[in-house]
C-alpha cells in the first residue's frame, strides 16, 4: 500500500517529535503493508514553512537511516499545503512541495472550521496550470458536515479527495465517521491515507480502514484501489480514471 499523507519527518511540525519516533512509525507502517510513504509536513499554515529543498533533504536523510535500520520503506517528497493566497506562485518558487515534487498533484488542506470563498478560484488556477489538488480530510470539516454539496462542487471542478483512515474507523468520532461513509457512498473519496502524526495517538495504519471501506462500498477491490493503484498514479504524475461523483443536493448534512 501507499500512504500519500504522513507526518513522519522528525521535528518539522506537529508530527514525529524525534528520529526514534519516526523509526517506530516506519516499522509500524511497514508491518501494516505500507511500502511507500509521502512525507507531508505542514507548510504555509502561518506556523510552519517547509520549502521543497528542505523537505527533500530531510526525506533523503530519513531514508538513509531507514536503510541503515533495514526498514524497507520508500519515502517521497510532499507537503500538507494549507490553503492560502497565491498557492501556484508559491509552488513555482519552491515554497510548497507537490507530491513527489512532480508538480502534478498537490495535497491541499482547507481551514479546519471554514471553507474560504476563494477556494474555487485557487482550484481553478491550479487545474489550469496542470496541478490537481487533493483535498485532505474534508470529512473532518464542520462546514462540509452541514452541506456536503460544497465538496461535491469542488470535486466537479476536478479536485480529488483524501479521507483519513482513522475517520473511517471512527476514531475521530461518530459525526466524522458518518461523513466519511457518506463521501465513500457518493464516490467523493479517491484516496485513503493515514495522516499519521505519531505511533500511538495517530498511527500510520491503513489496513483496518480498507476493510471497513470495502464493506461500505461492497467491494474490496474498490477500497484497495484507493491505497494502491490511485496513489501509485499520483506518485507517477499520471492521469487516471476518476469515477463520476453522485450529485448531492445543497444543504445535505452528514
Amino acid at each position: 500500500m501507499i500512504d500519500i499523507h504522513c507526518h513522519i519527518l522528525p521535528g518539522v511540525d506537529d508530527g514525529a517529535h524525534s528520529l526514534k519516533e519516526s523509526l517506530v512509525m516506519a516499522r509500524m507502517a511497514f508491518r501494516d503493508g505500507i511500502h511507500t510513504i509521502v512525507a507531508t509536513p505542514h507548510t504555509l499554515d502561518g506556523i510552519h514553512i517547509n520549502p521543497v529543498q528542505e523537505v527533500a533533504s530531510r526525506v533523503a536523510s530519513l531514508q538513509h537511516v531507514l536503510l541503515q535500520n533495514r526498514i524497507h520503506l520508500r519515502l517521497c517528497v510532499g507537503a500538507d499545503v494549507h490553503l492560502c493566497p497565491r498557492i501556484l506562485e508559491r509552488i513555482r518558487t519552491g515554497e510548497a512541495a507537490t507530491i513527489n515534487d512532480a508538480r502534478k498533484y498537490l495535497l491541499l488542506e482547507l481551514p479546519s472550521q471554514t471553507i474560504p470563498s476563494g477556494v474555487k478560484d485557487e482550484i481553478f488556477n491550479l487545474k489550469l496550470n496542470g496541478i490537481t489538488p487533493i483535498i485532505s480530510h474534508p470529512e473532518r470539516n464542520p462546514v462540509i458536515h452541514k452541506d456536503v454539496a460544497i465538496l461535491y462542487e469542488l470535486v466537479s471542478m476536478g479536485a480529488l479527495c483524501q479521507v483519513t483512515a482513522m475517520s473511517i474507523t471512527g476514531e475521530f468520532g461518530g459525526m466524522v465517521k458518518e461523513c466519511a461513509e457518506l463521501l465513500l457512498r457518493h464516490r467523493l473519496v479517491h484516496v485513503i491515507a493515514t495522516d499519521a502524526h505519531s505511533s500511538d495517538r495517530r498511527p500510520p495504519v491503513l489496513s483496518d480502514a480498507v476493510e471497513i471501506a470495502a464493506e461500505i462500498l461492497g467491494s474490496y477491490e474498490d477500497a484497495r484501489h484507493m491505497v494502491t493503484d490511485v496513489p501509485a498514479s499520483i506518485l507517477s504524475g499520471d492521469v487516471f480514471d476518476v469515477p463520476e461523483p453522485m450529485r448531492i443536493k445543497r444543504g445535505t448534512w452528514c
